[in-house]
């Protein structure tokens, strides 16, 4: 059995609860109506369209492995996926009365369905901290998805290139190409694919991934999603709201025009849009790695066997 570390009483965290909806529909509400009127964003319906998480489970907020959430609404929970209701002995030790109402994370069912996917999130986020970070890829894995797209099926039909078909292209055939993440390079099209210096792939990810790059800070949401409930939902959150200014970023550095969705492009194929994009790049590379550890710190008690007392009482 595990710590419980932390007594919550209902008043604490319902309103962690109404807090973290608050946050979530910032950012779901527009992209549902958006849905709903059958309406694209090339920006903002990112993280809902291309992640698995849907608007529903980010709602749902959790408070993370060892903390217990008392009252007869956190009773609700237990039929929730990964959570369990505490037994006598387990109040006792957490200073609860007898017959109380206690639910915490199911630590053992969520290692045991979730152990492969824990493995495999921390050799990914402890290799890409500590690697050193590259700035030289400008963006450039957005113009190989569209090089020479008259030939291909056009990705973003429904978005136009700032420089047109052959402006773009002659951007990518001018430029040196280093993507380093399988998940961008995998889009790239079958023209562009032999311009990448490097070879990303799935095999290889847990050695190429590497901290200043765009599309594996953004996936810090996706690592903390996947390990949902385990993980307090607010640490999940901030992890989605820095995808959200990385994505923003990355599609004003793209070849496409968005000025009029109100993303002015950052022109990389320039000297000053180059010194632009590192300068941003570099920004969210540290505060990417302050959010890696962050992660890691979190999700290594989830390695250790302890014992299953309260070891202390109150707010995290």
């Amino acid at each position: 059995m595990h710590a419980l570390t932390h007594v919550l009483p209902a008043a604490d965290w319902r309103e962690r609860e109404r807090a973290h909806a608050e946050r979530v529909r910032r950012y779901s509400d527009p992209y549902l109506a958006r849905r709903s009127a059958g309406r694209k964003h090339p920006v903002e319906d990112f993280l809902f369209t291309y992640y698995t998480q849907k608007p529903g489970q980010l709602l749902r907020w959790h408070p993370g492995d060892g903390v217990v959430l008392t009252g007869a609404e956190a009773g609700q929970r237990s039929g929730w996926k990964y959570y369990r209701t505490l037994d006598g002995g387990e109040l006792a030790s957490c200073g609860l009365p007898a017959g109380s109402t206690a639910v915490a994370l199911d630590r053992e069912a969520f290692l045991a369905a979730r152990r492969e996917a824990l493995v495999f999130a921390q050799v990914i986020l402890a290799g890409t901290a500590a690697r050193p970070a590259q700035f030289g890829c400008f963006g450039l894995h957005e113009w190989a998805m569209v090089y020479r797209q008259d030939k291909f099926e056009l990705r973003h039909e429904y978005l136009k290139l700032r420089l047109g078909e052959a402006g773009t292209d002659k951007v990518v055939e001018d430029s040196r190409i280093r993507c380093s993440h399988f998940d961008a390079f995998r889009f790239y099209t079958p023209d562009a694919v032999p311009r990448n210096e490097l070879a990303p792939s799935r095999e290889n990810q847990r050695s190429m991934e590497q901290p200043g790059c765009l599309h594996a800070n953004m996936d810090l949401y996706k690592w903390a999603y996947k390990l949902s409930p385990a993980l307090p939902s607010e640490l999940v959150m901030d992890c989605f709201e820095l995808s959200w200014r990385v994505r923003a970023m990355d599609m004003q550095a793209s070849p496409y025009d968005l000025a009029d969705w109100g993303y002015p492009p950052i022109r990389i194929e320039t000297a000053e849009g180059k010194a632009a994009y590192v300068e941003q790049q570099r920004a969210f590379s540290a505060e990417a790695q302050v959010l890696r550890g962050r992660l890691l710190a979190t999700l290594a008690p989830l390695f250790e066997p302890v014992d299953a007392d309260c070891t202390a009482k109150g707010l995290p």
